[in-house]
């Protein structure tokens, strides 16, 4: 392995862990810092690391093309262990808001680049596996990770993601002339030397953007992309709260890995079943809804069938999106768009429904669920539809 797939490779898993390394102990970190469940402050300590991804993601797309781009992902990890740090020395509500939005940022940072690199490899196709593996990988370890050593310090695990992010990012100081004189051939890399864009082409870019964005056309798929992670985000929010009494904090570390567990197992199985997309995505709304409503009494059962509903529904999505009827330059950046709407529903699904907690959580709860099931109703405008 090439210290540059290395360094990729662990950043996305440290990136992950860390980003979730909060959720399971999120209610005990709020509470030190006397900030109620369902309050705008809880949901943006939840929301902030989606918002901070949400806004960088496809600025740091253009800068990727201008800069090296190793030197984006070491700025990723710094970001990284710079959110970690303030997160484990600050109780202040609007440090630790501050950081999560870093913490995003660093996500924003991370992956165009990261993608770009791994493109250019000959065995991309393995390799961007492998990376998608680590990723949730990295997901599922900060979850179980927060749940077992909450015991002993609420922000432990936060620590040990943290203390790992820095020994990474030192390692990826040591590595950047490795990466200038790399080749394409085999499994050595170069630069794409694209120009810089000009002031001008980003402002087309932005047009057309917005065009695929807010086109009638496609706005059903949109909106079952933001629903359908939306609503991930709003069972990973909440539930900490919510099940306090019934989970202890290693089964609910647990609970929550669960989701990318049994997503990860989901991408494997479906992706090689010859299944109609739109059935796929129906699926998986039916599937994510239900088990939002099984978790109310059945964690494990529950958050399975999230994970199986979501792990569906980013399969069937993105062949949805590259039926689309647009330009096959374009195709690209409506990839693009639907990863923002997918973004859109984690940052601010849980924060719309953070104002019904007044009502309790399992009214909440059934709420979201009815949304995700009243986008079946929505008409598919694809003209390819097999």
């Amino acid at each position: 392995m090439t210290k540059e797939r290395f360094f990729i490779y662990s950043t996305v898993f440290l990136i992950m862990g860390l980003s979730n390394s909060v959720i399971p102990v999120l209610p005990e970190i709020a509470s030190a810092s006397s900030v109620g469940p369902g309050t705008i402050k809880y949901t943006l300590l939840f929301s902030g690391y989606f918002i901070g991804a949400l806004l960088t993601l496809i600025p740091f797309g253009f800068i990727a093309d201008r800069y090296s781009h190793l030197k984006l992902i070491i700025l990723a990890i710094s970001l990284t262990a710079i959110s970690g740090i303030m997160l484990t020395l600050t109780s202040n509500t609007y440090l630790m808001i501050i950081a999560r939005i870093l913490e995003g940022c660093a996500c924003g940072a991370f992956f165009p680049p990261a993608y770009a690199i791994l493109a250019e490899y000959q065995n991309k196709n393995r390799y961007l596996g492998e990376f998608n593996f680590l990723l949730n990988a990295g997901l599922a370890s900060g979850a179980v990770a927060a749940g077992f050593l909450a015991d002993g310090y609420v922000k432990g695990a936060i620590i040990l993601f943290t203390a790992l992010a820095l020994i990474v990012f030192c390692f990826g100081m040591i590595i950047p002339g490795t990466y200038q004189q790399g080749s394409k051939n085999n499994d050595q890399i170069s630069k794409t030397g694209k120009e810089p864009h000009s002031y001008d082409i980003f402002l087309n870019e932005t047009k057309k953007i917005l065009g695929i964005a807010l086109n009638p056309m496609y706005i059903t798929t949109w909106i079952i992309a933001f629903f359908i992670f939306g609503i991930t985000g709003v069972m990973l929010a909440y539930y900490p709260q919510y099940s306090s009494g019934m989970l202890s904090k290693p089964e609910l570390g647990i609970v929550i890995a669960i989701v990318y567990i049994s997503s990860m197992a989901t991408n494997l199985i479906a992706g090689r079943l010859n299944i109609n997309y739109r059935k796929m995505i129906n699926s998986g709304i039916i599937l994510a809804a239900a088990g939002v409503i099984v978790s109310i009494k059945y964690p494990l059962t529950g958050f399975t069938l999230l994970g199986i509903g979501s792990g569906i529904g980013m399969i069937g999505l993105p062949i949805a999106v590259s039926y689309m009827d647009i330009d096959k330059n374009d195709k690209g950046t409506s990839m693009g768009i639907f990863t923002t709407y997918t973004y859109m529903g984690l940052a601010f699904l849980p924060m719309i429904m953070g104002y019904f907690t007044k009502f309790g959580y399992q009214i909440m709860f059934t709420g979201t669920a009815v949304l995700m099931i009243l986008t079946l109703l929505l008409k598919n405008s694809n003209k390819n539809n097999s």
